[in-house]
């Protein structure tokens, strides 16, 4: 009786530890996208000819000089990352646990969401 509870939770610790595991490499995508939807997206300019016209109150020379490379590597991480989370709650797990799998994949943003509630937390 007592056997079946331990069973179903080892079935569960796996996915689970493992899908907290690619949370971990996954913080640089999501940090990624975070910058470009928080400091490059809300910009009035996208272009260093923009920086010189007075209409245009919020632009910033040093986001738009890092813009090219972080949305490089924000695009070269993500479709590593989707495709180590494809493989390994997709691909890798038997039939029958495929679910299990799956549903754990919504633990990867985790350790990026505390590191950002920390950020926030301490000022």
């Amino acid at each position: 009786m007592g056997g079946e509870g331990a069973v179903a939770r080892r079935g569960v610790l796996a996915p689970v530890l493992a899908n907290l595991a690619l949370g971990v490499p996954a913080v640089v995508p999501l940090y990624l996208a975070w910058w470009t939807l928080t400091e490059y997206l809300p910009m009035d300019c996208h272009s260093t000819a923009d920086l010189s016209r007075p209409d245009l109150g919020n632009c910033d020379f040093h986001t738009l000089d890092h813009s090219t490379a972080v949305l490089f590597l924000l695009v070269v991480t993500g479709v590593l990352l989707l495709g180590a989370v494809f493989v390994v709650d997709a691909v890798l797990p038997p039939r029958a646990r495929r679910g299990t799998w799956l549903r754990s994949a919504a633990l990867v943003p985790v350790p990026f969401a505390l590191l950002l509630a920390l950020a926030y937390n301490t000022g």
